[in-house]
C-alpha cells in the first residue's frame, strides 16, 4: 500500500488523469478518522510538501519548484484554480437538463418523433379497458447533424520570474477569474442555440408587465417555465416589476444569489441574449450540454517553468433536447 508521504510524484500522471491516479494509488478511504480525514489525495501531497494555496499566510509560487516532485503539483492546482472560478460564475446549472461527457468532438444528440395524438397538449383520453387498442408510438433517433463543439480559454503570457515570489492566493485569483471568463463565454454558446431553436414570438406589449411573464409561462404549457434568460436591460425591467419587490424573493436572493420569480422561475442575465427579447425554458428537458474532457492545460511547459505561453481551455457544446421546451418573446415595442 502507498502512503501520502511516499509517493512518486511524476509527469507521466497526467496522461489521463492526475487526480484520479493519485486516489488509486492513495485512496481516501484509508484516512477515515485520521487527521487527514477530508483531504482528497492531491490536498494530501500539498499537505506532504507543507504548500499553502489560500489564506493570509498562503506561499509563493516558487514553494511548487523546491524540489522536481511537487512541481508536479502546480499543473494540478492551476486546474483546479480555475474550475473553481468557472464554477462559481456559471448559471448553466440553472438551466441545463443533462450533461454529457464525451471522448473527443463528434456527438450527435437524440431526437423524439411522436405520432401527433401523442403530442403534448393533444392527448385523448382513452377507455383503459378498451382492448386492442392501438398505442400511439415515439421514435427515438440520433440527430443527423452534430453537436458543434467550441474551445473555450486564454494563453497566459508571463514568465516564472516574474510570478515566483507572487503569493498563491492572489494568483488563484486571477486564474479564477480566468475560470469565470471561460463560463461567461459558455453561457453565450448555450444562448445561440437557444436562440435558434425556434422563432421569437413578436408581442404587443408597450410597457413589461407582470401580466407578460404569466403569458410567457403560459405559452409554455404543457412545460413548465424554470428559468427566464434575458439581458442586462430586460433584467431590470423585470426587477423592477411591483411584483418582484416580494420580501420572500429579497430573501432568498440574499441567501442564495438567485433571484426567483414569483413565478417560481429563475432569473439568469446572459448578455448575449438580444435585446428587448426573453427566453423561457424548462430546465429539465430543453438543453443537453456536452463536455469534450476536461479543462486542458499544458501541464509539460508549467512543470518545468516554461510560464511564456500556457494555453487553458475547455471544450464544450449545446444541443436542444425538446424545442416546445423552450419559448422566445421579443417584446419589440418596449424602448
Amino acid at each position: 500500500m502507498a502512503y501520502y508521504d511516499s509517493l512518486k510524484l511524476e509527469k507521466g500522471m497526467y496522461n489521463i488523469d492526475f487526480t484520479k491516479t493519485l486516489e488509486k494509488l492513495d485512496p481516501s478511504e484509508n484516512y477515515e478518522g485520521t487527521s487527514l480525514a477530508g483531504l482528497d489525495a492531491f490536498q494530501r501531497q500539498l499537505k506532504r510538501f507543507d504548500i499553502k494555496v489560500n489564506g493570509k499566510n498562503s506561499d509563493v509560487i516558487e514553494k511548487f519548484f523546491r524540489t522536481s516532485e511537487s512541481a508536479v503539483l502546480f499543473p494540478e492546482y492551476i486546474k483546479r484554480s480555475v474550475q473553481q472560478g468557472l464554477m462559481e460564475e456559471s448559471v448553466l446549472p440553472d438551466i441545463t437538463a443533462t450533461v454529457t461527457m464525451i471522448d473527443g468532438n463528434d456527438y450527435r444528440t437524440i431526437e423524439l418523433t411522436e405520432d401527433e395524438d401523442l403530442a403534448p397538449g393533444n392527448e385523448e383520453e382513452e377507455d383503459e379497458e378498451t382492448e386492442g387498442v392501438k398505442l400511439p408510438g415515439t421514435t427515438i433517433k440520433n440527430k443527423k447533424t452534430f453537436v458543434k463543439i467550441n474551445k473555450r480559454g486564454r494563453v497566459i503570457s508571463s514568465s516564472y520570474e516574474a510570478l515566483r515570489l507572487k503569493r498563491l492566493d492572489l494568483f488563484s485569483v486571477a486564474l479564477k477569474q480566468i475560470g469565470a471568463t471561460i463560463a461567461r463565454e459558455q453561457l453565450k454558446d448555450a444562448v445561440t442555440v437557444l436562440a435558434g431553436s425556434s422563432e421569437a414570438i413578436v408581442s404587443e406589449s408597450e410597457v413589461f408587465t407582470y401580466d407578460d411573464l404569466i403569458d410567457l409561462w403560459g405559452k409554455l404549457e404543457p412545460y413548465n417555465l424554470s428559468a427566464i434568460l434575458c439581458n442586462n436591460k430586460m433584467m431590470q425591467n423585470i426587477l423592477a416589476l411591483d411584483e418582484m419587490r416580494d420580501a420572500q424573493a429579497g430573501l432568498n436572493f440574499q441567501g442564495t444569489g438567485k433571484m426567483v420569480t414569483p413565478l417560481g422561475a429563475t432569473l439568469v442575465r446572459a448578455s448575449s441574449v438580444e435585446d428587448n427579447h426573453v427566453i423561457g425554458i424548462d430546465k429539465i428537458c430543453a438543453l443537453e450540454m456536452v463536455q469534450a474532457g476536461e479543462i486542458l492545460i499544458d501541464y509539460d511547459k508549467l512543470i518545468d517553468k516554461q510560464l511564456e505561453r500556457i494555453a487553458i481551455s475547455s471544450s464544450c457544446g449545446f444541443a436542444t433536447v425538446f424545442n416546445d421546451a423552450i419559448k422566445i418573446i421579443n417584446y419589440s415595442s418596449i424602448s
